[in-house]
């Protein structure tokens, strides 16, 4: 009946600079973008890593939530890397700072760095 999960939706502060993270630094292409005419929702930007989606969301007036990584909810999203090393490196060279990590937890690799609006990202190597 489920097959997996579609997409994940993220309201961005900077639009742009989401867009461009995700595609100049984590290599993501941008399969699809909007204009909407549903306030306070003005533009989606559809942005493809494999087969995985995000869906960028431009809203008017965006609300900052407070920075809790331990509050009930959502709390990241991962992305599985071929080598963690190789990775942190190449990360580093975009200007990109690993915020925990890397730890060697036996049968993988886990690290974490944060995007353009500051959203956790997981890296892990299996």
């Amino acid at each position: 009946m489920f097959k997996r999960i579609d997409h994940v939706e993220i309201i961005t502060r900077d639009f742009e600079g989401s867009i461009a993270f995700y595609t100049e630094v984590l290599g993501f292409t941008v399969k699809e973008r909007m204009a909407v005419a549903a306030p306070p929702l003005q533009e989606i930007a559809y942005l493809q890593l494999g087969d995985t989606v995000l869906e960028l969301m431009r809203v008017a007036d965006a609300a900052v939530v407070a920075a809790d990584p331990w509050a009930s909810g959502y709390r990241m999203m991962a992305i599985e890397v071929e080598n963690m090393d190789q990775a942190i490196e190449y990360l580093a060279g975009k200007g990109v700072a690993v915020t925990w990590g890397p730890v060697n937890l036996g049968s993988s690799k886990r690290a974490e760095i944060r995007d353009a609006d500051g959203f956790g990202i997981e890296l892990r190597q299996w």
